[in-house]
């Protein structure tokens, strides 16, 4: 489990921070003379003086307006992240897009898997994940988005863009499969393996894996995850309903119950 995001959020922080000082020094230094009115040319070293000038002059005034800032933003934040997730009810065929799914044809009960193929919690979950599946594939639909943590696991794309790759000769899940079950042997041997294991055409198999259209499917799954909000994986959507970890068969159960009624 990882926080991807946390330099992006960061360096996001920052420039909030920036633009909020210079609101708020704009709207302090609203009532003084302005070069314009004067008739005099500000320099850059002038004007640097008097924005730290006014700063020092209203500490409080650019704290409250930072926090304020912040308090927008995130709820600006929080309301477009809970509009993608109604989607994910509503319309769920938009999101599942060009990505693998198992089970029902039917799309009423869409479970959204976000996963990294080198994450030991991913891989732990796959056991209560079939057996959910096994008991409910009549009624669920189950789709895979790859959401690789690309800090902690420098295989994760590699292995993300070979399962591509095997999705392309319609073998997915059977390498979705091996790439859990083996996972202390990601690297490019064991890409080739499975692939030769699995009769694909290895040509082709290497070609889909290096193309742009492999690494900017992955690239469009990381979005959809940024927008909800998720920061780790394992990490389920059902029916525009959370939940992450490694969950249990009767923590599924208890969701499929809620988002059927």
């Amino acid at each position: 489990m990882s926080n991807f995001s946390t330099r992006f959020n960061l360096y996001n922080l920052k420039v909030l921070y920036f633009i909020a000082i210079f609101s708020i020094v704009i709207a302090i230094s609203g009532c003084t003379p302005s070069a314009q009115s004067t008739g005099t040319q500000v320099n850059s070293e002038e004007l640097e003086q008097q924005v730290l000038q006014i700063i020092r002059n209203n500490p409080e005034a650019i704290i409250e307006s930072v926090q304020a800032y912040q308090q927008q933003q995130q709820e600006q934040q929080q309301a477009s992240k809970q509009e993608v997730l109604k989607q994910f009810k509503t319309n769920p065929q938009a999101k599942i897009g060009n990505s693998p799914t198992f089970g029902s044809t039917e799309q009423k009960i869409v479970l959204f898997e976000f996963s990294d193929f080198q994450c030991p919690f991913c891989s732990k979950v796959q056991v209560n994940l079939k057996e959910f599946m096994d008991k409910h594939q009549d009624r669920v639909t189950l789709v895979f988005k790859h959401l690789p943590l690309v800090r902690i696991h420098p295989q994760a794309i590699p292995a993300a863009k070979a399962s591509w790759a095997a999705q392309q000769q319609g073998k997915f899940w059977e390498y979705h499969d091996a790439l859990f079950e083996q996972q202390d042997k990601l690297g490019e041997e064991f890409y080739i393996e499975i692939a030769n294991n699995l009769n694909l055409d290895i040509e082709k198999f290497n070609s889909d894996r290096k193309s742009q259209e492999a690494t900017d499917s992955i690239q469009q799954d990381f979005q959809l995850a940024q927008e909800i909000g998720a920061s780790g994986t394992p990490f389920f959507v059902m029916n525009g309903e959370t939940f992450s970890g490694a969950v249990k068969v009767s923590d599924m159960e208890k969701l499929l119950a809620k988002v059927s009624q």
